[in-house]
């Protein structure tokens, strides 16, 4: 990856929405720790575009997106239906792609984000190159974040 960006500052982003924005702490898992993230998992993205060039994802096992979802809505658990947790990733992944972005060369605009309910599982791909891919742990699920640079004109 040739932007200046690393594991801390993906874990510094991710911390600044779940903590401050939901008051849910979230713990980065060890690299040798795979993410649990079986079907029926939710994922969002960004692509970013510009001096750097990219896709932030994010993906969320469904007990966590559901509890991201209750809190982001102040309702109660039972009461969110899928839509909800689809509008409530979209959220997600723009408030922390925002933050990434802040760290990236500009100029750097970000696209309208999507989301979708994912139906296999999810496995880490491979360590590569141009991407960086943070995992973390909540009681109610896990939560991977995905950063892959297409381009970096720096």
């Amino acid at each position: 990856m040739q932007a200046r960006l690393d594991e801390q500052s993906v874990i510094k982003a991710n911390a600044q929405f779940w903590e401050q924005m939901l008051a849910m702490k979230l713990d980065a898992l060890p690299r040798a720790e795979e993410p649990q993230l079986g079907a029926a998992h939710l994922s969002g993205s960004v692509a970013l575009s510009g001096a750097w060039s990219g896709l932030i994802e994010v993906r969320l096992s469904s007990g966590l997106a559901f509890q991201a979802t209750a809190a982001m809505m102040m309702q109660t658990l039972d009461s969110v239906v899928e839509a909800d947790a689809l509008d409530a990733i979209r959220e997600i992944a723009n408030m922390i792609a925002g933050t990434i972005k802040s760290s990236l060369p500009r100029p750097c605009s970000m696209s309208v984000p999507n989301s979708a309910v994912e139906r296999e599982a999810y496995f880490v791909p491979c360590p590569a190159e141009d991407t960086l891919l943070v995992a973390f742990r909540h009681p109610t699920g896990d939560l991977t974040v995905r950063v892959y640079e297409q381009e970096c004109a720096q």
